[in-house]
């Protein structure tokens, strides 16, 4: 049996390398994915958290922040799609949508 602390710690891990990616790097895809890298850490919590509990709310939980995660997936790649067809760039500092 795995203890709980080593689950925590993980997602803990995983949680700080998206939040450090998402503050550091400049490519739109890099942000979005860090995003999507705590997303993941904070599933993680919620089943490690719903196993030691017994209780299947958990896991429902992260059932619906998964299909939300991949309805934010669908659309927030449609957005990086419609931005560098018309900006050329991916790079946040050089995408100004206020002068077209």
């Amino acid at each position: 049996m795995v203890p709980i602390a080593y689950y925590l710690l993980l997602a803990a891990v995983l949680f700080s390398i998206g939040i450090g990616a998402f503050l550091i790097k400049r490519n739109v895809i890099t942000i979005f994915i860090s995003i999507e890298l705590m997303l993941n850490a904070v599933n993680l919590t919620f089943v490690a958290f719903a196993h030691q509990w017994h209780q299947v709310s958990g896991q429902i939980f992260v059932f619906f922040v998964m299909v939300v995660a991949a309805a934010e997936a669908a659309v927030g790649l449609a957005i990086i799609i419609a931005i560098f067809r018309t900006r050329q760039t991916l790079n946040v500092d050089e995408i100004d949508l206020m002068n077209s």
